[in-house]
């Protein structure tokens, strides 16, 4: 496994990160022993980094993590844990100073840790990005200070949320962002910020290299917020794929590892089997590059969707 500096932080991240949100049962029921055999097998392979919320699965995740983590039985400083704050399943967003301090106290328990190694605002566009600035990262940066938190962290879908609020914060504050659906095969827009977020000493982690399933063979959940013309492209590029004998998935993943200035891809896992594949590409990537026939061929039939997301957050004044 391949491992990636993460900014300014010193961290040293595994290429790819392990998604926590399925063991919160959101895409599915998930044993307590499926989740810690999962867990296990991803360290023993060389994943990481481990990232939750208290939003999946209802603060399901964090506990399912926690327990796994425990069970891994090793030193606390040979994995890396993020989780987030601000989101929350029953009582939805809130980004004050006082909820998110008590928010880290709640996921410790939770997660059966003294510390988190980066604590992430989860999805700002959704708050008022000025309150994010002013209250919610010094709040943060108070529980850095005590030890509770190592790195500060931002997350969302609409990009011109990070250059919004890095440009507003002091130097070297927030020091990971995490972006999610814009480094996959059908939108590459994250590329056009990583100069600036660079220039910023950001570290950079990319989510969901599968488009929120619509890079896979099954297709997206009904609820996806993707257009039917987007939709439909990402179909025909599956079933291209699978005529050729060849997995979307597999070549979504590997695109999405192509870009080494990212340092994490993260992706979501709940089973030894899932953990397995998403390994095997990173290695088979490592060893013989990627499919460029397969790659050329479905970015073909992107082409007219290239770069198509969809709105997510509050319109910001």
């Amino acid at each position: 496994m391949e491992f990636r500096q993460l900014g300014n932080t010193g961290l040293k991240l595994s290429c790819v990160g392990f998604g926590a949100s399925p063991l919160g049962n959101v895409f599915g029921n998930v044993s307590d022993e499926d989740a810690i055999s999962s867990v296990r097998f991803a360290f023993q392979s060389g994943i990481n980094f481990f990232d939750t919320s208290p939003y999946y699965g209802g603060t399901l995740s964090e506990k399912m993590l926690g327990k796994a983590l425990k069970a891994l039985d090793v030193p606390r400083s040979e994995y890396i844990v993020s989780t987030k704050c601000g989101r929350y399943k029953d009582e939805g967003f809130d980004f004050s100073a006082e909820r998110v301090t008590k928010s880290i106290e709640e996921s410790l328990q939770r997660l059966q840790l003294d510390y988190v190694d980066i604590l992430q605002c989860h999805d700002i566009e959704f708050g008022s990005l000025d309150q994010i600035v002013n209250e919610t990262i010094p709040a943060l940066q108070k529980l850095k200070e005590a030890g509770k938190i190592r790195f500060i962290g931002i997350t969302g879908l609409p990009l011109g949320i990070f250059t919004y609020v890095l440009d507003r914060v002091p130097p070297g504050t927030v020091d990971v962002v995490l972006s999610y659906c814009h480094h996959c095969i059908n939108d590459s827009t994250l590329e056009d910020i990583i100069p600036y977020l660079k220039s910023k000493g950001v570290g950079i982690i990319n989510a969901s290299p599968l488009a929120m399933g619509l890079l896979t063979e099954s297709g997206p959940p009904e609820w996806h917020p993707a257009s039917p013309e987007l939709k439909s492209a990402c179909q025909a590029a599956a079933t291209y794929c699978k005529e050729k004998g060849k997995n979307i998935s597999k070549l979504a993943m590997q695109y999405s590892l192509l870009n080494k200035e990212i340092t994490s891809v993260l992706v979501g896992m709940k089973s030894v089997k899932q953990v397995e594949e998403n390994v095997d590409a990173a290695r088979e990537l490592a060893d013989s590059g990627i499919d460029e026939e397969a790659l050329t061929e479905v970015g073909n039939i992107l082409k007219p969707v290239k770069n198509q997301t969809w709105p997510s957050g509050i319109q910001q004044s």
